[in-house]
């Protein structure tokens, strides 16, 4: 999963060719962090068979019939090269938790999953229990592709269904069918001791009556994580341009309800907004992410959050796979790097640690962001006066109210214009 990210924010630095100066990101500065937080390693893999109408993400289709086979090889030397030139600014740190995502991660086969995770624990201090997910769709499934990950070293599959209708799988442009998903599932389930299974809900003509058959399908797979999103028409998709009719907002409410009502009765609890699972089967790369922990990127167009002593920065890499390749192997794999702005902080802890059921304890907002409570107080007032959070003296948490109406306790945590 790409976390969700504010645009990039706070004073450009000199630029991508100071992107990897740790002596530079070292100097004094605006914070005083007394620890750093975890670390995780995120891997974006470009390329997917079909491009969903959807998707905004930063993925590409490979029409092998044309451009012919897909530069695994050559993808995997960027990465390396891209990871080689950013270790200064992790160094000694361990990762917890690895992130394979796309894209389509699973069209790069298991020889090459293989020598990718080789060349990470060659390079990273990972931690002994280093959750490593890779993100698998069923229309790239074959019987005993999923084994050989799990020999290669992945410890947890991500397989995005979402839906077992074949008439709402064809509007969202999925290039599996029902039998392929629950196929697929099973598989992961026979391969894995945890894995996660994506559904969507208020597609085009959905019912809640077929969400509700989903569902039921679903948990007979009896998935130990699962991920529920809601269908929204973001920007520059097909979606935006060709928008399709969907469930009105108030029968989506009905819908996200009715998940949430079922999978508790099944014994998936909910830790975040659209993420429920067993106990003990919580993602923990994307709860880094939530508890505004640190994260390199790497790989065509990958987002990191790195904390220094002294700063928090942001770092975009290069977006098309192409300039990417040629830029990581000449040792420019950055596009953009920014310091995250003091008065920028405030939301952006907010807007990840909100997310969460349990929210945060209130000491972790200021070791994570080197700010006193005092900068999110008049925040938390009118929140609690509105019912969207409450809080006791050590811990702040979002009301099943305030999960409804999510984005709106979030805003109460934006800088003053």
């Amino acid at each position: 999963m790409i976390p969700i990210l504010p645009a990039v924010t706070g004073q450009e630095t000199a630029g991508a060719a100071r992107a990897n100066d740790v002596l530079h990101l070292m100097r004094p500065g605006p914070l005083q962090l007394t620890a750093l937080p975890p670390l995780s390693l995120y891997v974006h893999l470009p390329w997917c068979l079909r491009k969903c109408p959807y998707c905004d993400f930063n993925s590409h289709e490979w029409r092998a019939d044309a451009a012919g086979a897909l530069p695994e090889q050559r993808y995997l030397d960027a990465l390396v090269a891209d990871l080689d030139a950013a270790l200064p600014l992790i160094w000694g740190r361990t990762v917890h938790t690895i992130f394979i995502g796309g894209g389509t991660p699973s069209l790069f086969s298991p020889e090459a999953v293989d020598r990718l995770v080789g060349d990470l624990r060659a390079r990273l201090k990972l931690a002994p229990d280093c959750e490593i997910t890779l993100e698998a769709n069923p229309g790239t499934f074959e019987r005993d592709r999923f084994r050989a990950y799990r020999a290669a070293g992945v410890t947890r599959l991500s397989v995005g269904v979402q839906s077992f209708n074949d008439d709402h799988l064809k509007s969202l442009g999925r290039v599996h069918d029902r039998a392929q998903a629950i196929a697929a599932v099973e598989e992961a389930a026979s391969a894995f001791d945890t894995f996660n299974l994506d559904l969507m809900y208020a597609l085009p003509g959905q019912t809640l009556a077929q969400l509700d058959a989903d569902l039921k399908q679903a948990l007979a797979l009896a998935p130990p994580h699962l991920s529920v999103y809601h269908l929204t028409i973001e920007p520059n998709t097909y979606f935006a341009k060709f928008p399709p009719q969907v469930p009105e907002e108030d029968d989506a409410y009905a819908m996200l309800d009715h998940l949430t009502e079922h999978m508790a009765a099944a014994g998936l609890a909910r830790y975040e907004v659209s993420a429920y699972a067993r106990d003990g089967h919580r993602c923990a790369h994307n709860t880094n992410y939530w508890q505004f922990g640190d994260y390199l990127g790497i790989g065509a167009g990958a987002h990191s959050k790195l904390s220094f002593a002294h700063r928090i920065v942001r770092q975009v890499r290069l977006r098309d796979p192409g300039r990417y390749m040629d830029g990581a192997l000449a040792g420019g794999a950055v596009a953009q790097s920014a310091e995250v702005a003091l008065a920028d902080l405030p939301f952006e802890f907010m807007l990840n640690a909100l997310r969460l059921t349990d929210g945060f304890p209130l000491a972790q907002f200021g070791e994570r962001t080197g700010l006193a409570m005092t900068a999110i107080q008049r925040g938390l007032e009118e929140a609690e006066r509105k019912g969207l959070l409450a809080r006791d003296l050590r811990h702040v948490w979002p009301t099943p109210r305030g999960l409804d109406f999510l984005s709106d306790l979030q805003t109460m945590f934006l800088p003053d214009a």
